[in-house]
């Protein structure tokens, strides 16, 4: 069982929910949804709920609408965080419940932050109750709500606030200097904000305990002012001062980054309660101001320095209780992907440090590669985070390491891998890391993922690269894959005729100059597995001139057995296809196939494969079109061929089911073809009995073989192997029932 064992009940509860809310629920007359009948939930499930919904996409102005009016689902923590919600139904849907949290970060639909603000005023019990409001990305707008310039109705309406979060958003002095005024506000985050002066903070100053001011790009302030205000925070435990200094030049920053030092080397009387501190991205400080600071906060936690250059002072190393984000080692990397997920800046260089550090790694470490991929599903858009993140993935999962690690946790991974591939189809380096990290064969064959879009994808890329290792690489994925797709999924793949195209190209390439390597096996497997009781493949394969490449094959890799195998499999296809026969109906490719049954040189396994085409050709008489002689000839000569041949070890063959073997077991069917499907069968049900034992009872088959075994004219040969495939049969039904008599 998977390490993090199965899905909750509660949560595959929820996701039912979700996929059901058509069924469950009728239809208002202004287009929104009410639940036909609810149960009374807990608030936490009504709340798990809403969560559930807008984290599988499906939460809108029409869903929402179920926690309208319905006492059955009273909602305290509510997220709508990235839903396209508009403030009509927030106000109707989220306004009236007694709210003690709200996120309406990124939301999408037009809501405003001004559009909350006075959705949550107007309900008596909200203003008082709601804690926690976070706004993060929306356009705040306040000049809606104004008369003359001024504001109708601010965030100090809601008297409850003690955490505020309007990162990235429109803030500006003016409201700042309302929301100081919040009597209970502890927590504050005006990151990426206009603002341009922290004085208004001066307000609360007896209340505030965390201010995140992240990258203040418009911040006008003189060091001294800062220090000033900083200096009246007696309760602040956590200052966030951090920059992303990447992009600008070396003038930029300079008095945050001035502040900053004298902040450092000042004394610890300034912010008295802090424990913890981030300043990561600020070039400017020194080794000896980090070490001064160090040494006189000795209550100190946390230390943000990603970025700045001195996060390996040695100091920081005998600081055991202190956690430290930076550059110096792997835990102070992991600690930045874990405090920084939302912030590109960080997590690109995060990761640029994690993937020199990985690039030797001998153990399986999971909670890193959750942090890798958490960074990629937060920034699915980031060229720079993706170009990285998939190097990071390939080091963290490659050779062994990826059986050690949970399956959940791979199928996660391969699924993010993917939708990169799929989001930069262009660029070379996301495409070619995303495939170094596929190319594995316990990823390929055990873990759950799109195995449909992961080949399409492949072969799209490799349309457009001739790399030779990387071309290597993308066959075997593709060959891997087609293996493991459902007959349905294999079916849609093989009637893309620019996949065999790209295939039978690759074949072709390696044909002209002769070699046989992996490339050239991938490519043959994965156009034998396509071509699998695929009619349509394999008559695009026709239509695409596969034939004569392939007659071509047999002639020039005559002493290649393995190559030989592939093409005969293929061709076998072929030959089960009745419309298709006709085209096989070529006097000198017979001729060839049926002097590779006969010489005794040859392989078996080779032997085998020329067997099944010309015994399939040769049951149907009346679709015989060469000369009749050389029928009788193969027909003699099958017969003759597979009674010296030995039963085979290793596994060769696999069939998806025994249907194109029905018209061959027919009583009336000449010996030689009888005997080579009855040879067939008794050799994969002997190489996996109870795989094979049930599909031959459920396709009819054990009434077949029972037919042929009984009936006065048949072969001596073919009655002894049939009787051998009855009894394994009858052996593993026994078998069968014996286990479960003493399964516990």
């Amino acid at each position: 069982m998977d390490a993090e064992g199965p899905q909750a009940l509660c949560e595959l509860c929820l996701a039912q929910v979700c996929s059901s809310l058509d069924t469950l629920c009728s239809m208002r007359a202004d287009g929104s949804m009410s639940l036909i009948w609810a149960p009374l939930l807990t608030q936490e499930m009504a709340d798990q709920l809403l969560q559930r919904m807008a984290s599988k996409g499906v939460l809108n102005d029409k869903t929402v609408g179920i926690f309208r009016n319905c006492k059955e689902l009273r909602l305290r923590q509510a997220s709508i965080r990235s839903c396209p919600v508009s403030a009509e139904a927030f106000r109707l849907a989220l306004c009236p419940h007694r709210l003690l949290e709200l996120d309406a970060s990124w939301v999408s639909g037009g809501l405003t932050g001004a559009d909350v603000v006075s959705g949550l005023v107007s309900t008596p019990e909200c203003r008082l109750s709601l804690q926690k409001l976070s706004l993060t990305g929306l356009r705040l707008d306040w000049e809606c709500l104004g008369e003359d310039g001024g504001m109708r109705v601010g965030f100090s309406s809601l008297k409850g606030l003690r955490m505020l979060n309007l990162a990235s958003t429109d803030l500006s002095d003016a409201v700042l200097e309302d929301i100081c005024t919040l009597p209970l506000l502890e927590t504050l985050d005006i990151s990426s904000s206009a603002i341009s002066n922290l004085t208004a903070l001066l307000e609360c100053k007896n209340t505030l305990r965390s201010l995140v001011a992240h990258r203040l790009r418009q911040l006008d302030m003189s060091p001294a002012r800062l220090l000033f205000v900083f200096s009246h925070l007696n309760t602040l435990r956590h200052l966030d001062f951090s920059d992303d200094h990447f992009a600008l030049d070396d003038s930029d920053g300079k008095d945050a980054d001035e502040t900053v030092r004298q902040l450092l080397e000042g004394s610890p009387q300034l912010l008295p309660s802090l424990v913890s501190l981030d300043i990561s991205g600020r070039k400017r400080i020194t080794e000896a101001a980090v070490r001064a600071f160090v040494v006189s906060r000795t209550g100190l936690v946390f230390l943000g320095l990603l970025a700045t250059g001195v996060s390996s002072c040695d100091v920081l190393s005998s600081q055991k209780n202190l956690q430290v984000t930076g550059e110096a080692n792997q835990n102070q990397v992991c600690e930045a992907l874990r405090r920084y997920r939302e912030r590109e800046c960080f997590v690109r260089e995060a990761l640029v440090h994690l993937y020199s550090l990985t690039i030797d790694t001998d153990r399986p470490q999971p909670d890193v590669l959750k942090l890798v991929v958490s960074g990629m599903q937060k920034h699915t858009t980031s060229l720079h985070i993706n170009m990285v993140a998939t190097a990071c993935v390939f080091n963290l999962t490659t050779q062994d390491l990826a059986e050690a690690l949970p399956v959940s946790l791979l199928s996660s991974t391969v699924t993010q891998l993917l939708y990169a591939m799929k989001t930069f189809p262009n660029h070379q380096q996301v495409q070619k890391n995303c495939l170094l990290a596929l190319s594995s064969v316990y990823i390929l064959q055990d873990v759950p993922f799109d195995k449909y879009l992961a080949a399409t994808l492949v072969i799209n890329w490799l349309s457009n690269h001739v790399d030779p290792t990387l071309q290597r690489m993308a066959v075997a994925v593709i060959s891997l894959l087609v293996t493991k797709l459902s007959t349905e999924e294999t079916a849609q793949l093989s009637k893309d005729v620019f996949i065999m195209k790209q295939l039978l190209a690759i074949v072709q390439q390696k044909a002209m100059v002769g070699v046989v390597d992996s490339t050239l096996k991938f490519a043959l497997s994965a156009l034998w597995n396509l071509t699998d009781e695929m009619p349509a493949a394999a008559r695009c394969f026709i239509e695409c001139q596969g034939l004569e490449l392939y007659a071509e094959l047999l002639e020039s890799y005559y002493t290649e057995p393995s190559i030989q195998q592939k093409v005969l499999g293929l061709l076998n296809n072929i030959a089960e296809v009745e419309e298709l026969q006709a085209d096989l109906m070529d006097e000198d490719l017979l001729e060839h196939i049926l002097s590779l049954l006969q010489d005794s040189q040859v392989e078996v396994g080779v032997r085998y494969f020329a067997g099944g085409i010309l015994a399939q050709l040769a049951s149907r008489a009346e679709a015989w079109t060469l000369d009749d002689e050389l029928r009788a000839t193969v027909l003699q000569q099958l017969h003759d061929s597979i009674i010296t041949w030995t039963q085979l070890e290793r596994e060769m063959v696999s069939y998806r089911s025994f249907r194109p073997f029905c018209p061959l077991l027919q009583t009336c069917q000449p010996s030689g073809v009888q005997l080579w499907a009855v040879w067939a069968i008794h050799l994969v049900c002997s190489q996996n009995t109870s795989h094979y034992s049930s599909m031959l009872e459920q396709e009819g088959l054990i009434e077949l073989l029972s037919a042929l075994a009984a009936h006065p004219n048949t072969h001596a040969d073919i009655r002894g192997l049939s009787d051998s495939i009855l009894r394994m049969v009858e052996n593993q039904s026994r078998s069968g029932a014996s286990d479960n008599r003493t399964e516990p």
